[in-house]
């Protein structure tokens, strides 16, 4: 509801410029600018309410969404346990016999 008030407040001034004014019909972006300022101030001094209403049905509809999915550390907790036995770190390849010459420092043996 709060989309279509906006767009009424852009298109009414804007329909009231182009027919009333001539001048405007020549320079249509000169109408769209004072029409988007004409909507802009309208939304701001009378569409309060309905901005705020709009405001808290998307957080309420969000935030249950959110309430009832569980979370990825919920998951990860939850699988946590059943991979405690098992070493899934791999090799150690930076460790001191990462080149199999016993020298950490090169890569090329010498």
């Amino acid at each position: 509801m709060y989309s279509v008030l906006r767009l009424l407040a852009f298109l009414v001034p804007l329909g009231i410029l182009w027919f009333f004014f001539p001048i405007f019909r020549e320079f249509w972006w000169l109408a769209a600018l004072f029409a988007a300022l004409i909507g802009i101030s309208i939304s701001l001094l009378f569409l309060r309410n309905p901005l705020s209403d709009a405001s808290r049905a998307i957080y309420a509809k969000r935030s249950s969404k959110v309430a009832s999915a569980p979370s990825d550390e919920d998951i990860e907790d939850a699988g946590a346990p059943a991979a405690e036995g098992t070493d899934q770190s791999g090799p150690d390849v930076n460790g001191p016999d990462a080149n199999g010459s016993g020298d950490a420092g090169s890569r090329h043996a010498a």
